[in-house]
């Protein structure tokens, strides 16, 4: 029988778990702390707050962070970089619900 899977085994597969501080962060982007500062200020990412107040980031924040950076490093001023993503990631949301929307209404349709 294969043992069972921890919580704390099940938040590390977890895109969304705030597993990396802002230090690390930074690292993985190759960014400044100061960066993420002016990401979160613009909306595009809120960093969970551990007890002490420190910023914790998720993979999926860094994801969009390093999104960011692409756009900045090429020209983009950071507030349309982060509108920018914002925009993408709504229309990919949509997308998605049309394209669920098509499956549930094709799944019904009986043609002759």
């Amino acid at each position: 029988m294969p043992p069972e899977k921890s919580p704390l085994a099940d938040s590390l597969d977890d895109d969304y778990y705030p597993a990396y501080t802002m230090g690390r962060a930074a690292e993985i982007l190759g960014a400044t702390p100061a960066f993420l500062r002016v990401i979160g200020e613009a909306g595009l990412v809120t960093p969970l707050r551990s007890e002490g107040g420190h910023r914790r980031y998720s993979r999926h924040q860094l994801h969009l962070a390093a999104r960011a950076r692409e756009l900045v490093d090429a020209g983009t001023a950071v507030d349309a970089a982060c509108r920018i993503i914002a925009l993408e990631d709504q229309l990919e949301e949509a997308l998605r619900a049309n394209a669920r929307m098509c499956e549930s209404g094709s799944a019904g349709d009986e043609t002759p």
